[in-house]
């Protein structure tokens, strides 16, 4: 999973960028644009199954699944037309499985605000338009090439030009394309998504970004309100974290941030928040796979199927496919370790079209 991180300047992109990959890697500044080039963290999702499986079935090594995280360069009123740095830095989140966007709601009369004053909604408009600006930009070079294919009377690039003239139609009315999907077959979503890139198609999820003061109850915060009323209507994920507490948190060793939380009354750190909304979002669960050299966590989207599952592994297992042994981990916890399980009967044999369920144990038979 790959989350790209967006907002005005000053919003604390960077800040919660750093808190979110536990290292001072992005340089923060309270002056527009400080980010030029993306910054980019990998980090491990917290999932504490990985690592008892591992230590159960004595492997010598847990690997968990991973989330890289995409910090880009503020984007600002008019980004579209060439205003501060222009749009050009969003070439770096075509590709990512989703956008956070980070949106300032706390007071500071240090750190300058582009706009003048603190209004979530009104940043978060700005923010829409410009992501949806630079997706008719990307529809209109395709339908140039588009309508010349159409001259020779293909059939695929009718249904390509009917698919592009519906989309543009939609953001020429500022809707972004991820409220509409209904509208669009599913092998349209796939060819506007994985073809063109296009960026209000993806999930997005808001970073409401509070001041300490606000804690433990940021949710009361006025601008908090309005922010998750209009995320509401425009059904939008919404978080609510302190950028500048996250990062504090990542300096301090492991037991004195649990301490720290505790008295900050923090239920979770701002990363479990942001991995859990992804994997909502997205609609993914995790599958683990554990042998005596490594047992290793696995990303997939719900309702994957054994065969494709497989595939996620390696192409050889896919192809040679024969079966998959399947426990639960809820079962497996009981039982202790997949030795017994497989003594009580208690592992099933399951076909190419089983559907994986989050928290399974796999071991996939194959041959080729």
């Amino acid at each position: 999973m790959e989350i790209g991180i967006v907002g005005l300047p000053n919003a604390g992109k960077s800040t919660i960028f750093n808190a979110l990959i536990q290292a001072n890697k992005a340089e923060v500044a309270n002056y527009p644009f400080c980010t030029i080039e993306p910054n980019i963290g990998i980090v491990n999702v917290p999932d504490e199954r990985v690592y008892k499986i591992a230590e159960l079935e004595k492997s010598k090594k847990a690997t968990p699944a991973t989330i890289k995280f995409i910090d880009i360069a503020g984007l600002v009123r008019g980004a579209s037309k060439g205003e501060g740095l222009g749009n050009q830095f969003l070439s770096y989140i075509r590709q990512v499985s989703a956008i956070a966007h980070v949106i300032r709601c706390f007071e500071d009369q240090n750190i300058s605000h582009v706009e003048g004053s603190i209004d979530p909604v009104r940043d978060a408009e700005i923010v829409e338009v410009e992501l949806i600006m630079a997706d008719l930009k990307t529809l209109e070079k395709r339908l140039e090439k588009t309508k010349k294919l159409v001259k020779t009377d293909t059939k695929s690039a009718k249904a390509e030009l009917e698919t592009l003239l519906k989309a543009k139609a939609l953001l020429e009315e500022l809707k972004p394309l991820r409220q509409n999907l209904n509208l669009f077959k599913e092998s349209e979503i796939n060819f506007l998504e994985k073809e063109l890139f296009l960026l209000t198609i993806k999930p997005m999820m808001y970073i409401a970004n509070i001041s300490e003061k606000d804690l433990p109850e940021g949710e009361k915060n006025p601008s908090v309100i309005n922010l998750k009323d209009f995320a509401s209507k425009n059904e939008i994920s919404i978080i609510v974290l302190c950028g500048k507490i996250e990062q504090e948190l990542i300096e301090l060793p492991e037991e004195e941030r649990k301490e720290f939380m505790e008295v900050l009354n923090l239920k979770e750190s701002g990363l479990n928040k942001m991995i859990k909304t992804g994997y909502k979002l997205l609609d993914l669960i995790t599958f683990f796979t554990t042998n005596p050299k490594e047992t290793k966590a696995w990303t997939i989207k719900r309702g994957t199927k054994a065969l494709k599952a497989a595939g996620k592994i390696h192409s050889d297992i896919e192809k040679g496919f024969v079966a998959a042994e399947v426990i639960n981990y809820k079962d497996y916890i009981q039982i202790g370790s997949l030795h017994k399980a497989k003594e009580l009967g208690l592992i099933k044999i399951e076909g190419k079209d089983y559907e994986i369920k989050d928290g399974d144990i796999i071991y996939f038979r194959f041959n080729i």
